[in-house]
């Protein structure tokens, strides 16, 4: 089976899903064409698949490891939202994390890792979801082709979408390997950070300071 033989309308935009999560017979497909392509690849570089015995199974390694892990939130269903009425009518600020973060970057395919924060204003008349969902949709949308700017973005308005707060807030703080390992070779202290805010968050600046202090506090426990 090839799994191009489906109609897929397929987004132009590496770390976007496709239109249909993929089965599992496509996966299987997807998983054996590109071994043949990483075993051409290690063709062109001179690295024998065939007789070493260090890289004889490393294509399909390789493959699978792209197709289940890290690239999985492109080929699969975001992750079921659990949602739990707000009994008490709670409106005030949640924050959790740190929550760890592990993606690659789209531009030299090097890991990204890091912790991310999550803010949320909950409607006194809306629904509030598992805390550990907040985990499940930072994986899912991290285990894509990424750029930090744009996946802040992307968990922030699933998020939004999904639960509609009266306000919300991302923030990400993360080592980029395509900085650390090449390139300038920066120390791996190195770090981007940055926040996106959605409603009320967006608008209140006291409710941003808030934010801010909790994650450092945060961050300060998880490091004690």
């Amino acid at each position: 089976m090839n799994f191009h033989t489906r109609e897929v309308k397929l987004s132009r935009l590496c770390n976007e899903a496709l239109s249909e999560p993929l089965d599992e017979a496509e996966k299987a497909a997807m998983i054996a064409a590109a071994a043949q392509k990483v075993e051409e690849l290690f063709d062109i570089l001179c690295i024998d698949h065939e007789n070493d015995h260090n890289t004889r199974e490393t294509p399909m390694r390789v493959a699978k490891m792209y197709v289940e892990e890290i690239l999985e939130g492109r080929y699969t269903a975001p992750p079921r939202i659990t949602e739990f009425d707000n009994a008490q009518a709670y409106d005030q600020l949640i924050v959790t994390g740190p929550i760890e973060l592990r993606s690659m970057c789209a531009h030299h395919l090097m890991p990204i890792y890091g912790a991310a924060y999550i803010g949320i204003l909950p409607a006194a008349d809306g629904k509030i979801i598992g805390l550990s969902k907040y985990d499940r949709i930072v994986e899912h949308f991290a285990s894509r082709l990424q750029i930090q700017e744009e996946l802040v973005k992307q968990i922030g308005q699933y998020i939004v979408d999904m639960t509609k707060p009266r306000g919300l807030a991302v923030r990400i703080s993360a080592v980029h390997m395509c900085k650390t390992q090449r390139g300038v070779r920066a120390s791996r202290r190195s770090r981007m950070v940055n926040t996106y805010y959605w409603g009320d968050m967006a608008e209140n600046a006291e409710m941003k300071r808030e934010f801010l202090d909790e994650c450092v506090a945060l961050d300060r426990g998880n490091a004690e």
